[in-house]
């Protein structure tokens, strides 16, 4: 009777841990290759193209200015009457701010309407109407590289329906557990879709740097509003056929948040928000690949795959196990771990530097396990604006 629970409960850690091992096998294993083949086109604008930039902003007045002159000097001059900013919600001079740094102001009050999302279908709404081909997002917090937008519309005008940049977040503190966090982070947001790229999937959709011609929206109508509703309707395109380029040569980056507390917010209502999602989405499409539609399976393993750090608690959970096949299993399973963070890390400013980092992991894993009970009330799909406070001094990109 013992033996049998501990083959059920050996089988149930393999469950649970399978996606997300599968999902980081596939994916940076093809992310090596496109690594190595990276070329640099020129950043030039495309003649004729127009290209609006959508700014969700909820009392950003300290950042949204810095957000503004970034893009107007990646836009060129004049660029500011395409640049809109909605100031959703704001009890803040954000609105007065954004003007003053040249940009198009909506101002958007709706106490019922008090998410992310709500303010993605308002500016796309307005940007669509001033004949866009295309509208960009980018958050209010965040700085582009000089090459950002004319990258953007080059490929837009090239015939990409949907595109990712490079979307960074670099920690504002020295701790050890920021550095972890922005380690995730790359690996998130960077080898995942580049592998995808590499095996001609759709790269995924990570709310901030990415971009939808208006043939897009109009063939699939914006319409996400949980707390992850850049996962929400990334999933809305790829059921759709649709696929999402990633453009690494571009870079978005933004800071995590400076304090613990604010570290604590913005990561329970993410995994919270993913969780919601995940018991949303995985049994539809398990069901569209088991129809035969077998490129969404590379979409159901990153829905239902766990986050990194419960994934690898689970891991040391099945190693402790007195079972030889599951601990073979999990000791398999830590080798593509290993393999991602690698790759994850030699991506950064400093390879050995953030390898060094790794010596924190166990306290970072705890600390994880220890939002579980947030992360859990983040799961039930509400998608209120919650500001996390960052530095406001965060250095610019080139």
């Amino acid at each position: 009777m013992t033996h049998l629970l501990l083959s059920c409960l050996g089988l149930g850690l393999m469950a649970v841990t399978l996606p997300l091992v599968l999902e980081l096998a596939l994916v940076t294993s093809a992310a090596v290759p496109l690594a190595r083949s990276r070329r640099r086109e020129e950043d030039r604008s495309v003649e004729g193209y127009s290209l609006a930039v959508v700014i969700p902003a909820h009392n950003e007045e300290m950042l949204i200015e810095r957000c503004v002159r970034s893009l107007l000097e990646s836009a060129g001059p004049g660029a500011g009457g395409r640049i809109f900013v909605v100031a959703h919600n704001c009890t803040d001079s954000t609105a007065e701010r954004a003007r003053a740094a040249d940009a198009q102001v909506l101002i958007y009050d709706d106490p019922a309407a008090r998410g992310k999302g709500f303010a993605l279908s308002h500016g796309f709404a307005h940007a669509l109407a001033s004949e866009a081909d295309a509208v960009l997002v980018v958050d209010a917090d965040s700085v582009v590289s000089k090459n950002l937008v004319p990258a953007v519309e080059r490929l837009l005008a090239n015939g990409a329906d949907a595109l990712q940049c490079r979307y960074e977040m670099e920690s504002a503190t020295e701790k050890a557990s920021g550095g972890l966090a922005a380690l995730a982070l790359r690996g998130f947001n960077v080898v995942r879709p580049r592998g995808r790229e590499r095996l001609g999937l759709s790269a995924g959709i990570f709310g901030n740097g990415f971009a939808l011609t208006r043939a897009l929206l109009n063939e699939v109508p914006y319409g996400a509003y949980s707390v992850v509703e850049d996962l929400e309707y990334h999933i809305n395109l790829v059921i759709a056929g649709k696929r999402v380029h990633f453009l690494e040569g571009a870079l978005v980056s933004a800071t995590l948040p400076a304090s613990r507390q604010g570290e604590t917010v913005q990561r329970s209502r993410w995994e919270g928000g993913r969780f919601h999602v995940a018991r949303t989405w995985t049994g539809p499409l398990l069901k569209q690949v088991l129809r035969g539609r077998l490129r969404l399976a590379e979409p159901l393993l990153d829905v239902a795959g766990l986050p990194m750090a419960y994934g690898v608690f689970a891991l040391l959970l099945a190693l402790c196990m007195p079972l030889p096949a599951v601990r073979v299993y999990a000791l398999a399973s830590f080798a593509v771990i290993a393999f991602h963070v690698l790759v994850a890390a030699s991506l950064g400013p400093d390879f050995l530097k953030t390898l060094g980092l790794l010596a924190m992991a166990p306290v970072y894993i705890v600390w994880k396990l220890c939002l579980l009970p947030a992360v859990l009330r983040g799961s039930r799909g509400k998608a209120a604006w919650i500001r996390t406070n960052r530095d406001s001094n965060f250095r610019s990109i080139s």
